[in-house]
């Protein structure tokens, strides 16, 4: 039986599991790795905080991901396929390691959030 998420270590250990397979995913792994050159080291912990504040209400995360993703499709066009692939990696990884009312949580954040970057950055 796998726990649920807790806390930020669990957090943590789902994030870098999660950007691993990105990194390494022939769809999106180009995006992160060639086009937007992510800095992980710089990167990673701003992932915890986003996470840490949509699960949990920690309120430490302070950054604007929907000018980030507009940035990012100036420069290299995200599509449908983009979305739905970081989708299925994040719930993929996440059924992998925990199951619980916070995973289940995490599992529709993600669908509304994917979702929202989807419709603002696609649109003109």
């Amino acid at each position: 039986m796998k726990n649920d998420l807790k806390d930020r270590e669990d957090i943590r250990r789902l994030i870098d599991a999660f950007y691993t397979r990105v990194r390494r995913d022939e769809l999106i792994g180009p995006i992160f790795n060639d086009v937007a050159k992510v800095d992980w080291e710089h990167h990673l912990p701003i992932m915890y905080d986003f996470w840490e504040g949509v699960l949990f209400h920690s309120g430490g995360y302070a950054g604007n991901p929907m000018r980030v993703h507009k940035q990012l499709n100036e420069i290299f066009p995200l599509e449908q396929a983009h979305f739905d692939r970081w989708l299925q990696i994040f719930r993929e990884t996440l059924d992998e390691h925990f199951e619980g009312a916070v995973a289940e949580q995490a599992r529709q954040r993600a669908l509304s959030i994917a979702t929202m970057i989807r419709i603002k950055t696609m649109q003109g």
